[in-house]
């Protein structure tokens, strides 16, 4: 009798304990699930760059996905911004999510804000991070001799990527930041594509973060494609994702 009178009393505080125990707020939503959407020149063959971005996602418990350019982004944006929602569409399917995450490079993050703009992705993505985006254009120039043969003739996204060209005018029309979309930009000052680095940055009205990785990070210096590999700029990443301030933590391998 003592014996099962004590089992009895423990099972009491046990059971005690155990509603005292802080839960998760009631609705907690899991993670939102993660589109990679890549920069110019890469496809189903030449995506391999990403995949450290990507495992390193994984590895923090994302679900993430790689939107796949069959044109290898030389196309219109514009089609790729089509191909970026149906590809949205299937992982919300799969899913559940309500809502996606987008962590775009280079030209990613044009195909990512036409979508959003102009296709109504805004009710379907919950935060944009951009990685040396060109959002208000580039030196032609540039962008020819670092991912092409040195000439944008006939390639209709390397054209639509040059300051002032009517692509960028007519999404840089009104504001910037659309709905309650997050939006985040990373750029580098020692970027050599997008040049001046800053054009990277969405005006500081809407809801953005701009952020230079050399302000939080002065000894990192990845280049236009070393954002999608340096280990500062993911944890960034992270923190963007998680909704909170970015704070890079600057000895991340």
């Amino acid at each position: 009798m003592v014996v099962r009178r004590l089992l009895v009393v423990a099972a009491v505080l046990a059971a005690t304990l155990v509603a005292l125990l802080p839960t998760a707020p009631a609705g907690a939503a899991a993670k939102d699930p993660v589109v990679i959407v890549p920069g110019f020149t890469t496809g189903p063959v030449i995506d391999t760059g990403y995949i450290p971005l990507r495992d390193r996602l994984r590895s923090a418990g994302y679900d993430v996905t790689m939107l796949v350019y069959p044109d290898y982004g030389l196309g219109d944006i514009r089609t790729n911004s089509q191909r970026l929602a149906n590809t949205i569409a299937g992982v919300k399917a799969r899913t559940g999510a309500a809502k996606v995450d987008l962590v775009a490079h280079s030209m990613g993050g044009l195909v990512s804000r036409y979508y959003i703009k102009d296709l109504g992705g805004a009710s379907s993505v919950d935060s944009l991070i951009m990685l040396g985006t060109p959002n208000y254009g580039t030196n032609l120039a540039n962008v020819a001799s670092f991912l092409t043969f040195g000439s944008c003739v006939g390639i209709e996204a390397c054209n639509q990527m040059e300051r002032g060209s009517s692509f960028l005018n007519a999404l840089n029309a009104g504001d910037d930041t659309i709905g309650s979309v997050r939006y985040t930009s990373i750029a580098t000052s020692v970027d050599l594509v997008v040049t001046p680095y800053r054009n990277a940055f969405l005006a500081k009205d809407g809801n953005i973060a701009n952020i230079t990785v050399q302000d939080q990070c002065f000894l990192r210096l990845p280049g236009h494609l070393g954002l999608i590999f340096d280990g500062a700029v993911a944890d960034g990443v992270k923190d963007a994702l998680a909704g909170g301030s970015v704070r890079m933590n600057c000895w991340a391998v």
